[in-house]
């Protein structure tokens, strides 16, 4: 008997909790493209890579120098003095660190930046979303990414990207 009233009991509460469920106006959103849609982002990369293009010049610069310099290294290591060959090498393995810290640096610098920027035109599309939501009356807004099934009537995608363009 108790077995037959938690059965009821649990089937009442799973029928009125699908119907308060069905109640929520729910749509989906591609976040996703619409952010390769959005013309700030190509924008944005041409300004990153400007704003870091003296920097990369320079990485590249000071590489083929400590390449140029380990190749004559190799090259001409076994016939030098061995003082010559102690200085280069110690020239050469200065140089290694301080074009790797300096790397490390310029990859930290340039993966914030692109995070920060990115970071801004997703939140123009989320309040963009907000906006859309609440005009139309939704309820829950799911990114199309997350799901598995819905019905196209009910992606405000191209309404989004109206807004944020």
């Amino acid at each position: 008997m108790k077995k037959w009233l938690y059965a009821a009991g649990l089937g009442l509460v799973m029928a009125s909790s699908a119907s308060v469920q069905a109640a929520d106006k729910i749509a989906i959103v591609n976040v996703a493209s619409i952010f390769q849609q959005m013309p700030a982002r190509e924008a944005v990369a041409k300004q990153l890579e400007n704003e870091f293009k003296s920097r990369a010049t320079d990485l590249q610069s000071q590489e083929r120098d400590l390449q140029t310099k380990m190749q004559r290294l190799q090259r001409d290591g076994a016939t030098m003095k061995a003082s010559d060959r102690s200085k280069l090498e110690k020239d050469v393995m200065a140089q290694r660190e301080a074009f790797s810290a300096k790397a490390q640096q310029f990859e930290q610098d340039n993966r914030r930046r692109q995070g920060e920027e990115r970071n801004k035109i997703l939140s123009r599309i989320q309040d963009a979303v907000k906006s859309v939501a609440s005009k139309e009356g939704y309820d829950v807004v799911i990114d199309a990414n997350a799901i598995a099934y819905a019905s196209n009537d009910k992606d405000i995608t191209a309404d989004v990207l109206k807004q944020v363009k």
